[in-house]
C-alpha cells in the first residue's frame, strides 16, 4: 500500500469538506422546501435575523455578499425573490446611493423563527461528530 502525501492527505480532507457540505446543503434544501424556503433563503433569513434583532433593524446587502456563499448578482436575485414573497423589503441608502438596504418583514421574522427549528435539526444530524 502506497504511503499518501500531505498533498494527498489534504486534498482527501477538502473533498470531504465539500461532501459534508453538498450532502448537508441538499438536506436543509428537502427539509425547507415545504415551508417554501432552499437552504440560500434561510441563510439569507437567519443573518438578518441576528444581525438585526429588532423590527426595523436593516443590513446592507454587501455585508450579506461575504457571509452567503452566493456571487452579489445571485443575492440579488435571491433578495428579489424573498421580497416578492413578502419576506424581506429593501431600501436605498441615503448615505450612499449605490448601497442597498435589507431588513426582515414580520412575515420573514415568523417564517424564520418557525424554520429556525428545522434547519439547526438538519445541521445537528449532518454535522454531529464530523470535527475532528
Amino acid at each position: 500500500m502506497a504511503v499518501k502525501t500531505a498533498d494527498a492527505r489534504l486534498e482527501e480532507r477538502w473533498r470531504g469538506i465539500l461532501s459534508v457540505h453538498a450532502r448537508t446543503m441538499c438536506e436543509i434544501d428537502r427539509a425547507l422546501h415545504p415551508h417554501g424556503l432552499g437552504a440560500s433563503d434561510f441563510e439569507v433569513l437567519d443573518i438578518l435575523a441576528s444581525e438585526s434583532l429588532r423590527e426595523g433593524d436593516h443590513c446592507r446587502v454587501q455585508n450579506l455578499v461575504g457571509r452567503v456563499h452566493l456571487s452579489q448578482s445571485a443575492l440579488s436575485r435571491l433578495i428579489g425573490r424573498l421580497e416578492k414573497d413578502g419576506l424581506v423589503e429593501r431600501s436605498a441608502c441615503v448615505e450612499d446611493r449605490r448601497g442597498v438596504w435589507v431588513a426582515l418583514t414580520p412575515k420573514g421574522r415568523a417564517l424564520h423563527t418557525e424554520v429556525l427549528p428545522v434547519q439547526r435539526a438538519v445541521l445537528q444530524r449532518m454535522l454531529v461528530g464530523q470535527d475532528r
